[in-house]
């Protein structure tokens, strides 16, 4: 297995806590792929089908009035994990970016069969949930 990939994987908080096997599974469902600069990784609007993990490079991604710059690590449309609802935002590589797709429906598959990964990484998206909350709040504030 390549460890870039689980290192990536582990990186992002996303995936923070699960066990190497898991990491391991998580990256042989997998696809490595690239894009060049200035073009899209997920389009708002489009279809959940997949999320994303930057192995390499830069992107950048607006939600609600403030720029992102994801980088090596992060998770990019893991929401389609969960919700196959159409994109609510379009990320943008700044440079070229090499990337980790996994595709929605074999990790949905994945997490029917290790209810215990379901529970961690619903942990994460509670706390990234609560994130979101509290720049919410601070911005109305």
């Amino acid at each position: 297995m390549d460890e870039t990939i689980v290192g990536a994987l582990r990186a992002s908080p996303f995936f923070a806590g699960l066990p190497k096997e898991d990491l391991e599974r998580i990256a042989g469902m997998g696809e490595h792929v690239r894009f060049d600069t200035g073009q899209a990784v997920v389009e708002k609007g489009d279809p959940g089908e997949a999320m994303y993990v930057i192995l390499e490079g830069r992107a950048e991604v607006e939600v609600g009035g403030r720029v992102h710059r994801p980088g090596p690590g992060q998770a990019l449309g893991e929401m389609a994990l969960f919700s196959r609802k159409p994109r609510t935002a379009t990320v943008k590589t700044l440079e070229p970016v090499e990337a980790l797709r996994v595709p929605a429906e074999r990790f949905h598959d994945f997490l029917l069969q290790n209810p215990a990964v379901a529970v961690g990484m619903l942990e994460q998206v509670v706390e990234r949930l609560r994130e979101v909350q509290d720049r919410v709040e601070a911005w109305w504030s």
